[in-house]
């Protein structure tokens, strides 16, 4: 079976799923139907199989994938199996790792949604003098990247993904003056791809304590939703909340899952990185932090299950990832040909 039939063969009470393993991207689907199973459907077709991926944003339906050995980056609908590269005008690989942060967004207009990229790097120290930060645009429509002008006060984290959300990405972020080594992500702030803005940095629903942990998942693309794990304080607590209302510039909570895991036979999960929310069944999953081809799915009354993957996804030294997913007819407009404009008189430079 092809990817692109498979993602559209979900069943009721599946779950499917985009999940970052061993460099590669693979179809898996969660069923929650009666006791919890996985099903591995197999590995994206749209990619050669020589692409080794570190890093991936997802929004609705499209892949922005960032790879492990190449300074390019690809966009690519699995389910149309459509592929755009991306070259960018800087790259920073210190050991060899990207360290930009990615996201993909959108614009709607009168006929359709003009894509767009935002890519920045903000390295932050007490000393304002030591800070260093750099924001870019790419508009797939002009083929253009824009430098843009931004002085943030804000502190998102390297390891902090953004999570896309009609057309825009929000993060879990800090304000910028605390002391790096005493912060909790304690605040939403989002990127307008309309406007190419940040807003206003908004309230989390909670006030944790330095060593908690807090990560950020869209639900169903229709709400977001964040997740607090206390790491030292009280470990044995996940707390999860979804949004009533969400704007640029204002955000509602409402509490919808605390676990308490105190019984759970000496065992505290702990999920890993992305997480993902079944709001029917009022359960969530993610990646176990101790062992990362397993996954949890926790939920009310003390409802726990271990779930391991399908082994042989390869070179584990890569963190696993995983997004929700349903498929997109959205066609991947492709560059007109030609040698691509550069708004900068600068070449591909390294920084």
């Amino acid at each position: 079976m092809q990817i692109g039939q498979a993602l559209a063969a979900a069943k009721e009470g599946e779950s499917q799923m985009i999940v970052m393993m061993g460099n590669n991207l693979s179809v898996t689907s969660i069923i929650l139907n009666g006791d919890p199973s996985i099903e591995h459907k197999g590995k994206l077709t749209c990619l050669d199989e020589q692409v080794k991926i570190s890093q991936f944003y997802h929004c609705e339906g499209l892949l922005l994938c960032i790879l492990k050995d190449d300074s390019r980056f690809v966009v690519c609908n699995p389910y149309l199996e459509q592929t755009r590269w991306i070259e960018p005008r800087y790259f920073h690989r210190p050991y060899g790792m990207d360290r930009f942060s990615y996201a993909l967004g959108y614009v709607n207009t009168d006929s359709c949604r003009s894509y767009k990229l935002l890519r920045f790097i903000d390295y932050y120290y007490n000393a304002p003098e030591k800070q260093f930060f750099w924001y870019e645009v790419y508009d797939f429509d002009s083929d253009l990247w824009t430098t843009l002008d931004v002085t943030p006060h804000w502190r998102i984290a390297f390891c902090n993904t953004g999570v896309s959300f009609k057309g825009n990405t929000y993060w879990c972020a800090a304000e910028r003056n605390v002391d790096v080594d005493e912060v909790l992500a304690n605040r939403l702030i989002c990127f307008d791809f309309t406007s190419e803005r940040f807003g206003p940095l908004l309230p989390l629903p909670f006030s944790g304590g330095h060593h908690d942990y807090t990560t950020l998942s869209c639900v169903r693309e229709e709400k977001l939703a964040v997740l607090l794990q206390h790491d030292e304080s009280n470990p044995y607590e996940l707390d999860l909340w979804i949004t009533t209302k969400i704007e640029t510039e204002e955000v509602l909570w409402s509490k919808f899952l605390r676990v308490e895991t105190a019984g759970f036979n000496s065992y505290v999960p702990f999920i890993s990185g992305s997480f993902f929310i079944d709001e029917e069944k009022k359960v969530a999953f993610g990646f176990d932090e101790r062992n990362r081809q397993r996954v949890i799915v926790i939920g009310e009354a003390g409802y726990l299950r271990v779930l391991d993957l399908v082994r042989g996804f390869g070179d584990q030294s890569c963190k696993p990832d995983l997004c929700s997913y349903v498929p997109s007819l959205v066609q991947i407009k492709q560059p007109e040909g030609g040698e691509r404009e550069e708004e900068s008189e600068y070449g591909e430079a390294s920084i």
